[in-house]
């Protein structure tokens, strides 16, 4: 079975309450149950975390190493910022996808720069709650394509 990590960066726990015109007003526990809904139908086993600390994210990563076959983070605000985020991708060597429910592309300019984007096989931004559906199905076919090579 194909193993996913995700994990929700800092106030992804406020989705509902936060700036709905850029969020909408989905709460994260419902996120969280469509996450696992996709997962389901894909035969993907999925752990979904979130935290508002960096450390506790870096750890989660190298934690999970001899689990997951894939992340999926959402680094959020700590993607403009965190060099220890992405040096913990850099070192589990598990690919990973960064999503946005947003476009940081059309946001301020402090948000069009990602540090941890760079160490992630890919980018999945702007579509809302299907940022992380669409990021599960390019994990599994990663993850397939991957098993391929192996054998």
């Amino acid at each position: 079975m194909i193993h996913i990590l995700i994990i929700h960066g800092p106030n992804i726990d406020l989705l509902g309450m936060r700036e709905r015109n850029i969020y909408g007003k989905m709460s994260l526990s419902r996120l969280n149950q469509l996450i696992r809904e996709r997962a389901k139908n894909l035969g993907v086993e999925v752990k979904i975390s979130q935290s508002n600390r960096e450390g506790d994210i870096v750890s989660l990563i190298g934690k999970t190493k001899n689990w997951a076959d894939a992340i999926i983070i959402n680094p959020a605000a700590y993607s403009h910022t965190s060099v220890a985020i992405r040096d913990a991708i850099l070192a589990v060597n598990i690919p990973t996808i960064e999503v946005h429910l947003s476009n940081i592309y059309q946001r301020e300019a402090f948000r069009q720069k990602s540090l941890t984007a760079g160490a992630c096989v890919g980018l999945i931004l702007g579509f809302g709650l299907q940022s992380y559906l669409l990021a599960l199905e390019a994990a599994v076919n990663i993850i397939k394509e991957k098993s391929k090579k192996c054998s």
